[in-house]
């Protein structure tokens, strides 16, 4: 049976994770989620098209790769690609992380029912599918949230950005890696009696798949990925605070995109 925290919302509705996925939204705009609930905002704005269209059309990360790369003022599509691809899966699992970690829910993320739309600057706004959550105890709960989330968001966000750019496996998957870490590290700050449960989660997903080797943690707790996003290659760019290639011993001289939350 899991434990109740003082944040909790009531158990298996539909409306408990809508009220969980809008108390999360406090902890910064890549938490937070659109409704699209006739009436309500949302639900007027044009353009929202499932997470599967995302990752099926090329024509959409491709443009969302030269809207950043104007952004970075760099002609590198690579670079740019990495960049993108580390702000879109900041957005993707943040909510997911939040919620599990203050609820102990799990949203229905399905590619074909999760929806965005397509903004100039700043995250996507995304949209949650209907549908009753997975309400799971701790000790399920970082293998719910990576079935959720790695198979059918991060790999195929993985997919879709390499068969569009030049960018291997192993920055991606980092990029993955560094941007569960920054929602963790809010989530932390913002939330201290779900720091715990949120760094159970975070070791979960990060042992993995494709996540497991992409980093670890050091004796003080910081996370160094064992790859680069290649924000080196931005002009004035430098090395993130979790690179491979800050000096050992010490972390880098900034965050990295998804942890400042920035993409």
């Amino acid at each position: 049976m899991s434990r109740r925290g003082e944040h909790d919302a009531p158990v298996g509705s539909v409306g408990s994770v809508r009220e969980a996925l809008a108390d999360v939204a406090a902890l910064g705009p890549f938490f937070a989620m659109s409704d699209l609930r006739p009436g309500l905002p949302g639900a007027a704005a044009p353009g929202w098209r499932s997470c599967r269209a995302l990752y099926a059309d090329p024509s959409v990360l491709e443009a969302r790769i030269r809207v950043v790369a104007g952004a970075l003022s760099t002609t590198d599509t690579r670079v740019a690609a990495s960049i993108a691809f580390q702000g879109l899966a900041a957005r993707l699992v943040s909510p997911v992380l939040g919620v599990a970690a203050v609820h102990r829910l799990v949203p229905p993320w399905s590619p074909a029912g999760l929806r965005w739309r397509a903004v100039a600057s700043g995250p996507w706004p995304l949209a949650p599918p209907g549908g009753p959550p997975g309400h799971v105890g701790e000790p399920g709960l970082a293998a719910a949230v990576a079935a959720t989330l790695v198979g059918p968001h991060l790999a195929a966000l993985v997919g879709a950005t390499r068969a569009v750019a030049s960018v291997s496996d192993r920055v991606l998957w980092g990029n993955a890696a560094s941007a569960l870490v920054g929602a963790t590290a809010i989530v932390a700050r913002a939330r201290p009696t779900s720091a715990r449960t949120a760094a159970v989660v975070l070791g979960g997903l990060l042992a993995t798949g494709p996540l497991a080797g992409t980093g670890g943690f050091g004796p003080l707790g910081s996370f160094r990925r064992r790859s680069c996003c290649l924000y080196y290659r931005v002009p004035g760019g430098g090395i993130c605070g979790d690179c491979v290639l800050a000096a050992p011993g010490r972390s880098g001289g900034r965050a990295s995109p998804a942890a400042a939350g920035g993409d």
